[in-house]
């Protein structure tokens, strides 16, 4: 059974063809053309194959098995290029795998902003990605499930925050639904009489607890996704992101609910990681891009002044 293809053969194949020339592939990996020549003709014979047509060209063209067989060495460098980068940013203090928990109310434009940065800039780090809402999203920053947590508070939390921006709650319904239909400002009373659609808190931080439900009768739902598409059918009103039903305000599939005790609020998101720990270089990495994305994202944004007090965060 004849040898398998070295790696330095391989990389020797892969100069060549991105040189042109194996003189040229000798200058980029710095070494004398006969190493070169050489090391084609050992990986020629190993293979039993020829690579490239040397004889009535100036400069060596690949056959058309050299041509399959370079897709191939191009995949096995790539391996051993990556493995070389996660080695040395394990000695650099690297992570081995990220595990972030995020609140659906973050926007998904910056989500989908960071994540893209963070594969480029980090392509040797797995990526661990939670969704939830509420307390779940501190719950797994304090237990270890999670590196680093971006989301809202609601109560006392033992993590380390950083504010990185905020997100503006709107109450909101179909343009068909009752509460729609009545004069502004609507009154709390009127409001208690249809039924609020509420997104409930998944862990027991806030157990036993409402914000901003003023409705008699009520639908607990677990994610903002289904809110939004129960809402969009006029099956209860209820606040949400302004950004996510943006779209839906503006063509009027939904309409705001000025409910006269209601005022909209931005409320202030966090970057959180647990306090007996600091975020490894990939973690404070993500922290720097969302506050830098959601910074972006946020001025563009209308709305009132940003609440100052976490705590009184509305889920209505």
């Amino acid at each position: 059974m004849q040898p398998n293809p070295t790696l330095d053969q391989l990389q020797i194949l892969v100069a060549v063809a991105d040189t042109g020339s194996f003189s040229a592939a000798g200058r980029k990996l710095n070494r004398a053309q006969s190493v070169v020549s050489y090391g084609i003709a050992n990986l020629e014979a190993q293979l039993g194959l020829k690579l490239f047509e040397r004889e009535g060209v100036r400069e060596p063209q690949l056959t058309d098995v050299g041509k399959a067989v370079l897709e191939d060495a191009r995949r096995m460098v790539s391996v051993l290029q990556h493995m070389r980068a996660r080695v040395d940013g394990h000695h650099q203090g690297l992570e081995a795998e990220v595990a972030l928990s995020v609140d659906a109310s973050l926007p998904s434009q910056v989500l989908v902003r960071v994540l893209k940065a963070f594969e480029a800039q980090f392509p040797t780090v797995m990526l661990r990605l939670h969704i939830g809402t509420l307390g779940i999203i501190p719950d797994h920053v304090v237990s270890g499930q999670a590196d680093l947590g971006i989301g809202g508070l609601l109560g006392e939390v033992d993590v380390h925050l950083e504010r990185i921006g905020f997100m503006s709650i709107v109450l909101a319904a179909a343009p068909g639904h009752p509460l729609a239909l009545l004069p502004k400002p609507v009154a709390i009373e009127d409001a208690r009489e249809h039924t609020q659609l509420v997104v409930t808190d998944q862990s027991e931080r806030t157990k036993g607890r409402d914000f901003g439900v003023f409705a008699y009768r009520t639908w607990r739902l677990t994610d903002v996704r289904t809110k939004h598409a129960l809402m969009r059918e006029g099956l209860g009103w209820g606040g949400l992101p302004r950004w996510l039903i943006a779209d839906d305000l503006a063509s009027g599939r939904l309409v705001e609910i000025d409910l006269e005790v209601f005022r909209e609020v931005r409320s202030p998101l966090f970057a959180m990681h647990r306090t007996d720990s600091s975020p490894k270089p990939a973690a404070a990495w993500l922290i720097d891009q969302f506050k830098r994305q959601l910074g972006c994202f946020n001025e563009f944004e209308p709305g009132p002044a940003l609440e100052e007090e976490p705590t009184r965060r509305s889920t209505p």
